[in-house]
């Protein structure tokens, strides 16, 4: 369950078309509810799991981990050339993310992935969400989506999907890396949101499983998170080429304790780890 910062601020909503407040709606997949915070911020809710939270200004991430996520896709985007960046996202829900990368990155084009037809229906309707083609969503399931694209067509990668609190097996593979991979520009930045329980050993599987298939990866997460002391959410990243510069800098400007893994922290972490691979 992802975290998230909690303002104060007095300004009004921007949003418009809204349904009753706290009421659980009908979707694809269950129930949606949505919820207003005194900032005018929207809280969105799929089966009782927080699962998108939108501020009046769409620039300004409340969830912790997509904070990170933003952070290292505006050091990704400084870097490469071009007019009109290309970013996938694997899970959607109110598509929190893309509407952040396409304010602050007006030229980029977004293409997001959810399962559910009826959430991204609502989506559209009660956020104030870019039209297509800066930002597109496509009713698929992940991994039926990622394997389908063609090879070399994302600068960006995210992968924030989740079944309940957990992602699914499917997308935790060699397999789905090997895929992921291949989608990627030369240099493209691969982010997955990992939310692991103490014990489970899963930042670990996915270290070690990301590391068959990218020669640079790393996580972003707190200290008490990368010792596997708490369960929460950290960020994985990987890449063909080295990481962009300045992450952990950047980092420190969060107003949660946050940093990207130490090599040798990454090292422990694939030792530890199993390569997840796909039942045969």
């Amino acid at each position: 369950m992802a975290r998230r910062e909690r303002t104060h601020s007095s300004s009004s909503s921007v949003f418009g078309h809204l349904p009753q407040l706290g009421v659980a709606l009908p979707i694809s997949t269950g129930a949606a509810r949505l919820t207003q915070e005194q900032d005018g911020s929207l809280l969105l809710e799929v089966n009782g799991v927080p699962s998108s939270h939108l501020h009046p200004d769409p620039r300004h991430l409340v969830f912790e981990y997509m904070r990170w996520m933003q952070l290292v896709i505006d050091l990704h985007l400084q870097q490469i050339s071009g007019t009109a960046p290309q970013l996938a996202h694997l899970g959607g829900a109110g598509c929190a993310l893309p509407r952040a990368v396409a304010a602050a990155h007006p030229g980029s084009r977004h293409i997001v992935v959810e399962i559910d037809g009826q959430l991204a229906e609502r989506a559209r309707e009660w956020f104030d969400l870019p039209r297509s083609p800066q930002l597109r969503i496509r009713i698929d399931d992940a991994l039926s989506a990622l394997t389908a694209w063609r090879e070399d067509r994302f600068d960006v990668l995210v992968r924030d999907v989740f079944a309940g609190s957990t992602t699914p097996d499917s997308l935790l593979t060699a397999d789905a890396c090997t895929h992921a991979a291949r989608v990627l520009k030369d240099g493209g930045i691969y982010l997955a949101n990992c939310a692991a329980p103490p014990g489970s050993g899963l930042m670990a599987d996915e270290v070690a499983t990301l590391s068959t298939v990218f020669e640079h990866v790393s996580a972003i997460a707190e200290p008490a998170h990368l010792s596997g002391k708490r369960r929460g959410n950290c960020v994985l990243v990987a890449s063909s080429r080295p990481l962009p510069e300045g992450i952990d800098r950047a980092l420190r400007s969060d107003p949660v304790s946050v940093r990207l893994a130490r090599p040798q922290q990454v090292e422990a972490l694939r030792r530890a780890g199993r390569v997840r691979h796909s039942p045969t």
